[in-house]
């Protein structure tokens, strides 16, 4: 059996009956696993000298994946960690193989024992009270994308909302009356509702004024309507810890992400 035809009978069948349809899937998971298999696909072809049309499940055998994996890691620079998630995608992939396809059981066998690589986890980096402070007042307010980024950050820091649940908040989300609260689907497909503080709540109110969106609009926006991504989010963030550095030299030693911001609020919820 072809690849190809697994496009359209195992790949095909993989993203859409068995992430989208049965697991529900994230379109975050989604994309991950596209892009493993969108970098899987390159590989093969430079290295079997075959077009992706042309491959067999076959051709991609535990010795092969190996040399895939490797490839990520050592000519790629990614880390033991992006290895292990592009190894989820192709153990994901290969269990519905065994299931829809028994004549490649034995394949799918070896691939699946292929043991994902330990690595050393850094300990997560954490914003105080005073590098918040410079943070949040890093954004020009008198332009429209910086009061967008401070309401942005200030719900990032205030809530610990993850950067996926952030970006995908539409504005029928945002509950902004006497008891405020922001509903967003998290982790595990799980809905939620975390309360807003009144100072969050004012900004947030102030924003979605200003913003004028349908309730089935992105909450924030880039500058041409489109829903903000994770690539924006890392952008802008990083646009204003440059100006916040400038204010607050301790923020000069982090490396500060957007899953950083969620630990201020653990951090300031255990002080109280």
């Amino acid at each position: 059996m072809k690849v190809t035809t697994a496009s359209s009978s195992l790949l095909e069948s993989f993203f859409m009956e068995r992430l989208i349809r049965q697991r529900h899937a994230s379109p975050h998971t989604v994309a991950s696993y596209r892009d493993a298999f969108r970098l899987l696909m390159q590989y093969a072809q430079r290295h079997l000298r075959k077009a992706p049309g042309e491959l067999t499940v076959a051709d991609l055998d535990a010795p092969f994946l190996g040399k895939f994996l490797d490839h990520l890691e050592n000519e790629r620079g990614n880390s033991a960690r992006s290895r292990n998630v592009r190894l989820a995608a192709i153990h994901s992939f290969f269990r519905y193989v065994a299931l829809h396809a028994p004549e490649f059981s034995a394949i799918a066998q070896r691939v699946l024992v292929m043991p994902s690589k330990c690595y050393q986890r850094r300990p997560i980096a954490y914003l105080t009270q005073p590098e918040i402070e410079a943070l949040l007042a890093a954004p020009n307010l008198k332009t429209w994308i910086g009061r967008r980024d401070r309401a942005l950050l200030l719900l990032a820091v205030r809530t610990g909302l993850r950067a996926a649940e952030i970006l995908g908040l539409r504005c029928e989300n945002l509950v902004l009356g006497s008891n405020a609260y922001v509903e967003c689907l998290g982790k595990g497909r799980k809905s939620r509702n975390t309360p807003l503080r009144k100072d969050t709540a004012a900004v947030l109110r102030g924003w979605l004024r200003e913003r004028q969106g349908h309730p089935s609009d992105p909450v924030f926006p880039t500058s041409k309507g489109a829903a903000l991504g994770h690539n924006g989010f890392k952008y802008l963030l990083n646009e204003h810890l440059a100006v916040a550095r400038t204010r607050c030299h301790s923020l000069l030693e982090k490396h500060v992400t957007p899953h950083c911001l969620r630990h201020y609020v653990s951090r300031e919820t255990i002080s109280r």
